[in-house]
């Protein structure tokens, strides 16, 4: 996700396009009566109302001086686990239920956690089968994440969906036996 600062009412009126943690941007168009800015690269900066098509680069210290405060309030970022199941079933592989503690651990050092669970299946059988597994998957790892600690986690914080063999995360043919694609993906945010 690209961030997008703006500093209004100061002595200095600017925007600022941050990359995200991998080095990517998104693009931000700063449009005004003229005509309009592109800023398309990490730490490029526009000035609101200056000349159009003008950009900047801003240093990491500016943005530090400028937006400092901003950013130190801004939500955490939501952390994703993949877990595996054995096929054909909502039954967790061995690795992947060793991996249940660092899910738990997240959730803890959460404030007001909210989770999500997506089921997947591979692409083997029917598509309507597959459907249902990837739901019993999300609904039985929700189940047992709420189990881990039920002081901390309550079952209105867990939404589940089904993706069923939709949005692979190893793309294959139809009836293939792909074990990557047998997961859930939690998101705790």
């Amino acid at each position: 996700m690209t961030l997008v600062l703006g500093l209004a009412g100061c002595a200095k009126n600017y925007v600022v396009l941050l990359p995200n943690d991998d080095g990517t941007t998104g693009k931000v168009v700063v449009e005004a009566r003229e005509g309009v800015t592109l800023l398309e690269k990490g730490r490029e900066g526009a000035d609101i109302g200056g000349r159009v098509g003008k950009t900047f680069e801003v240093s990491d210290k500016q943005i530090a001086e400028d937006f400092g405060e901003a950013l130190a309030a801004s939500p955490e970022k939501p952390v994703s686990f993949l877990l595996y199941f054995k096929v054909g079933t909502d039954i967790l592989t061995p690795a992947s239920e060793a991996d249940l503690p660092k899910v738990l651990a997240e959730i803890r050092r959460r404030p007001v956690p909210d989770i999500s669970v997506i089921g997947h299946t591979d692409t083997m059988g029917d598509a309507d089968v597959n459907a249902r597994l990837s739901l019993m998957r999300a609904g039985s790892t929700a189940e047992m994440i709420g189990k881990l600690d039920p002081s901390v986690i309550s079952a209105d914080r867990i939404s589940i969906e089904s993706h069923g063999e939709k949005n692979l995360l190893v793309p294959t043919p139809d009836n293939t036996d792909e074990p990557r694609n047998r997961r859930v993906e939690i998101t705790v945010r």
